[in-house]
């Protein structure tokens, strides 16, 4: 588990950011395989997500995962009432009740947690390209302020992704961001005729340029092997029919 500096100084909060490591699924999933989406046995799955859980708390009610679909919707779990049995179809999640964690999964995409020190409030967001594109993380900043929050009392860590090196892409990829807006121009790097993309610099300006300055970014590269992530663009490279999930979790105690 990996863990956030500056979310680590908030004893009102837990959170963190897997690897594969420490989990019981077998072969191309093992072994903290967190996808309820993917091949994988399901009870391995539940048993990873339990894990998980079990590490940044002892004592919690309920895991509130999503139908992730790369979208900039989002999901607002209320502090009191019902919890939704339906499976959610969003890419973040944000919540001030207690004991419920609440989470994203990725494989490549950005993982971002917010905490807000002064109105208590959490999120939990899955930035792909596509989602940060769309404008997740603006949508979820959108809502936090309309909530009261302000963005000087606002902590987010951005969780480990593909790194820019790792990140090969297309020319009308880079035109796509480009038609957006020119300066994102800064978001990629040409090495020997081929263009490589910086996900989560993109997402941590996107962050910044919403008024967040306490930014964490854990820089670790789930294509590189070594790191012990999943990876779905490794899995697409080695010809495996499937890949696992990394989980991030976050939780008000």
């Amino acid at each position: 588990m990996i863990k956030s500096e500056k979310l680590s100084k908030f004893k009102q909060i837990r959170h963190g950011f897997f690897n594969r490591k420490g989990g019981k699924s077998k072969g191309i999933y093992e072994s903290l395989n967190g996808g309820k989406g993917s091949l994988d046995n399901k009870n391995n799955v539940n048993k990873n997500l339990r894990i998980a859980c079990n590490k940044i708390a002892r004592s919690y009610k309920k895991l509130i995962l999503l139908h992730q679909v790369h979208s900039n919707k989002f999901y607002y779990l209320k502090e009191t009432g019902p919890i939704n049995k339906k499976k959610i179809v969003a890419d973040a999640l944000i919540t001030k009740r207690k004991k419920i964690i609440i989470g994203v999964l990725t494989a490549d995409c950005v993982p971002v947690l917010i905490f807000d020190e002064k109105k208590k409030i959490v999120s939990a967001i899955h930035a792909g390209w596509k989602g940060a594109y769309k404008g997740i993380v603006k949508k979820v900043l959108q809502f936090l302020f309309k909530e009261g929050s302000e963005s000087k009392n606002l902590t987010a860590a951005i969780g480990p992704c593909i790194s820019q090196k790792s990140y090969e892409i297309k020319k009308d990829f880079k035109s796509k961001f480009l038609k957006q807006g020119k300066k994102n121009v800064i978001f990629f790097k040409k090495i020997k005729n081929k263009t490589y993309f910086s996900l989560n610099k993109y997402v941590y300006y996107q962050l910044k340029s919403l008024g967040v300055k306490k930014i964490d970014i854990i820089d670790r590269d789930t294509y590189n092997p070594n790191n012990n992530f999943f990876s779905a663009r490794r899995s697409i490279h080695r010809g495996e029919n499937d890949y696992g999930r990394n989980i991030s979790i976050i939780m008000i105690n």
